[in-house]
This record gives C-alpha cells, sequence and structure tokens, in this order.
C-alpha cells in the first residue's frame, strides 16, 4: 500500500486531523448504536417522538409537503422490505408448489428471517426523518403543492402496495412476525432424588 492509500490519512502518511476527527465521531456514534441495540421499545419510542415532532412541525409551518411525502414512500419502502423474507420464494428453482413452513411436529423449524432487521428498519427510518426535519429548515425544499392529492396518492399506493405485499404471503405461507420456536415446560422439579 503506498502513501495516502488509507482513508483519514495525508500525502505524508500521518493521520490527517480532519480523518480522525471524523473517525472518532463514527466510533461513538457506533458506540451509542451498539448500546441501544437491546432496548427496541425505547428506540421505536424516541422514533415515534421525533415523527411526532416533525408532523407538528410541518403542520406549524404549513409546508414541506414534498419533503413529508418522499419520507412517507421511503417509510413504506422500509417497511416491506421488513415484512419481506431474504430469500423470495417466488425466485427459488422449484416453481411446483414453492417452498413451505413446517406444517408438522417432525418437519424442520426454520425461522422466518427479514430482508431487513429490525434494528436497521428502526435506524433508517429514524435517519429519514432527522433528514427530513433537516430538509424543514431550508426553503429550498418547499415546494408548492396541492397536498390532499398528495395524502390520497400515498393513501391509494400504501393500500395497492399492500395488498400485493399479502397476496405474497398467502401464496407461499409465511408469517412476517415470529417469536421462535415454540418451547415446552418439564415436569416440575420437586427435589426428590431417585435411587438406582
Amino acid at each position: 500500500m503506498s502513501e495516502g492509500d488509507s482513508t483519514g490519512e495525508s500525502i505524508h502518511g500521518k493521520a490527517s486531523v480532519i480523518g480522525s476527527f471524523f473517525g472518532g465521531i463514527g466510533q461513538v456514534y457506533q458506540s451509542w448504536l451498539d448500546k441501544s441495540t437491546p432496548f427496541s421499545a425505547v428506540r421505536w419510542g424516541t422514533t415515534l417522538l421525533l415523527t411526532a415532532i416533525y408532523m407538528i412541525r410541518v403542520y406549524l409551518l404549513q409546508g414541506w409537503y414534498i419533503v413529508t411525502y418522499a419520507l412517507g414512500i421511503y417509510h413504506l419502502n422500509l417497511f416491506i422490505a421488513f415484512l419481506s423474507p431474504k430469500v423470495d420464494p417466488s425466485l427459488l428453482d422449484d416453481m411446483d408448489e414453492g417452498p413451505t413452513l413446517p406444517t408438522k411436529q417432525n418437519e424442520e423449524f426454520r425461522p422466518f428471517i427479514r430482508r431487513l432487521p429490525e434494528f436497521k428498519f428502526w435506524h433508517s427510518a429514524t435517519k429519514g426523518i432527522v433528514i427530513a426535519m433537516i430538509c424543514t429548515f431550508f426553503e429550498a425544499f418547499n415546494v408548492p403543492v396541492f397536498w390532499p392529492i398528495l395524502v390520497m396518492y400515498f393513501i391509494m399506493l400504501f393500500c395497492i402496495t399492500m395488498k400485493r405485499q399479502i397476496k405474497h404471503m398467502i401464496k407461499y405461507r409465511y408469517i412476517p412476525f415470529t417469536h421462535g420456536k415454540r418451547t415446552y415446560k418439564g415436569k416440575d422439579d420437586t427435589g426428590k432424588t431417585f435411587a438406582s
């Protein structure tokens, strides 16, 4: 590797101040993301709070409807990816009956694996809201539109997309909301030992 090829290095091989600064910020940001991973309710609560603040801001300013529409379409795409399986059953080679989930007790348990995991869904949705909020501070993004048409078009698009997704789920027999393999409770421990 020659001098200056590495990210954050200057021509003379020393780390640049700007590269080190942004590298440090990236590490702190990733550390906070890692710490927030187990707290899904808090994460989604924060995202809902940010959404409410954004909606109140748009309502009070009476503008930025295109930004809000773009945010809605982005969230719809994220939601569809969240509901979709990682491997699309319609693209598999066996087109006779398609793959199915286990229906009998002795079949292998195969959990539903999402195309977009929950954490990445939350992270992308939150980033989208923050970017949309930042856009409301710039008048260039305030394009005048007749907002009821955008609302009707979004509702129509949502209904058509969800209808197609639900048909896909019914056709290939999968449910995107599973809670893992069923566990069975054993006998209660009475504390008695067996003599052999």
